[in-house]
């Protein structure tokens, strides 16, 4: 099975798509596909999620698009019947580490301390999701954590922006960056997918 960081490929931005409804959902995907995003993920936080994922897919065939706020095997059985291409969890245990084992696409399993990221790599898993990663250590936490875990690579998530982006990415153990940054509730209330586009392109340079 090919890893998570082979399909984000060249892109270092994991763009996170939280929307209240698929008409909403296609306008940020279209957005961020125009600035030549070619993954995004869609987080399960609000009851249009599975649908807006679908239809995603449906819309732009081409774009990678996978699940987030993976936290049970239902979760799971709804991303994978939803189309999901990937599949994202804010926290990890034993129980839904051993589940997404058997997952047919990439998994980025969630961690928040050298626990977490020990009892991860125990499962197998050499890439996972610092969250919250300003709220778990940051930048210092990770830094420290690459001594000891000399295997292990990072998307950190929570609290990144285009502020600090790149003092995270210039870390070596830490292949992307993701956040709402780029697609903050403001400009989806105002509908200024335009400045999606943009802030998706600035962020993925």
């Amino acid at each position: 099975m090919k890893s998570f960081s082979s399909l984000m490929a060249e892109q270092t931005l994991l763009p996170i798509i939280q929307a209240n409804s698929v008409e909403e959902g296609l306008n940020i995907a279209k957005a961020m596909d125009a600035a030549g995003i070619t993954l995004v993920e869609v987080v399960l936080r609000t009851q249009a999620s599975l649908a807006v994922l679908s239809e995603i897919k449906k819309a732009l065939p081409k774009l990678i698009v996978g699940a987030g706020t993976i936290l049970s095997e239902a979760d799971y059985q709804a991303a994978l019947a939803a189309g999901a291409d990937f599949i994202i969890t804010p926290a990890s245990s034993d129980k839904l580490l051993t589940l997404l084992k058997q997952s047919p696409v990439p998994v980025l399993p969630g961690v928040a301390s050298s626990a977490d990221i020990l009892l991860a790599r125990e499962h197998g898993y050499s890439e996972l999701k610092l969250f919250p990663a300003a709220l778990s250590g940051g930048i210092p936490f990770l830094s420290a954590m690459s001594s000891i875990f000399q295997d292990i690579i990072f998307c950190p998530t929570g609290g990144i922006n285009a502020d600090n982006q790149k003092d995270y990415l210039n870390l070596s153990n830490v292949f992307a960056v993701g956040g709402t940054w780029v697609a903050p509730k403001k400009w989806l209330d105002e509908k200024n997918w335009q400045q999606i586009t943009l802030a998706c392109q600035a962020a993925n340079q």
